[in-house]
């Protein structure tokens, strides 16, 4: 409950979900436009060096250890008549050398999809490898680890999916799913209080985030009455601050407060500790590295 002129009002509470299952029809139109990038259709290695009957089987490889995300998507990246065959699910650990699925069919269809595949699985290996960790950090505290939009175009959905798989949850999915007020939107709005108040009045329903870089920002935004707080670049330190305000103030409770900005895997285990809900990482999906698996062909 928050406090208004005095009457208590029900806090609007944000909420983040998790994104573990994409749905088999958006896969297929994505990979197909992947493909149609590749032109795969084109192929004049494949068209011209091998036989339309020629079967073959792929056995896709971790070439370290991770976690696997994308596995459950395989059958989505191929048609029908290719047999698709799994070892582990999404989120388990994939070892060095570990056998994780085969694909056998058509070689000619296998050679064509391997790169655009591979490629994808790589991607989504790296990135729930990553939020995997972050997660182990923060694991001992009631705390979320969120991604951000910092996304690959055209490929945000795997990306969010990769974060879920990995154990962290998704911030919004897009900019019709959730308020965050941001500077430009202070700035072109004409302040913080016409931003906030225009939401409100114009969705009394719908919670309101606010990325603030300072204290009195902050304050400003309690007397606004806000759902939550991006506490935008501020120390473990300056966290614990702005958390007792927060807790102090009459619109303090049940607000969400995360903190974003310059937190790594070194030192996110500090803003956990602070007693914040989560923190927003951009690196989990801008500083990820590829996982590095291997398909090896063999001709059945």
């Amino acid at each position: 409950m928050s406090v208004i002129n005095g009457v208590k009002v029900k806090r609007n509470k944000l909420q983040f979900s998790r994104l573990t299952n994409l749905d088999g029809q958006y896969v297929r139109e994505k990979i197909k436009s992947f493909l149609q990038e590749d032109g795969s259709e084109d192929d004049i290695t494949t068209n011209y060096s091998v036989d339309t009957s020629m079967k073959m089987e792929a056995v896709l490889i971790a070439e370290e250890e991770c976690v696997a995300a994308g596995l459950s998507i395989l059958p989505h990246c191929f048609p029908k008549d290719i047999m698709i065959q799994s070892f582990i699910m999404d989120g388990d650990i994939g070892k060095t050398n570990e056998v994780l699925a085969k694909i056998r069919g058509s070689a000619r269809t296998i050679l064509k999809r391997e790169r655009v595949v591979l490629n994808l699985l790589q991607r989504l290996f790296g990135i729930s490898t990553k939020t995997r960790q972050y997660v182990e950090r923060t694991q001992n505290y009631n705390f979320k680890v969120l991604d951000t939009r910092k996304m690959t175009p055209g490929l945000r959905m795997f990306e969010k999916f990769a974060v879920a798989v990995g154990g962290g949850y998704n911030h919004r999915l897009d900019l019709s799913t959730a308020v965050l007020i941001k500077d430009n939107h202070i700035i072109s709005a004409g302040g913080l209080e016409p931003a906030v108040k225009k939401i409100q009045d114009s969705n009394p329903g719908i919670p309101i985030e606010l990325e603030v870089d300072t204290l009195k920002q902050l304050e400003q935004g309690l007397d606004l009455n806000v759902d939550g707080f991006l506490l935008d670049n501020m120390s473990p330190e300056m966290v614990k601050k702005a958390l007792k305000i927060v807790n102090e103030h009459p619109n303090g409770t049940d607000v969400f407060v995360e903190a974003s900005g310059g937190i790594h895997l070194d030192t996110i285990g500090a803003y956990a500790e602070t007693g914040i809900h989560a923190s927003s990482v951009g690196s989990l999906t801008t500083k990820v590295k590829n996982i590095d698996l291997k398909l090896e062909i063999n001709p059945i």
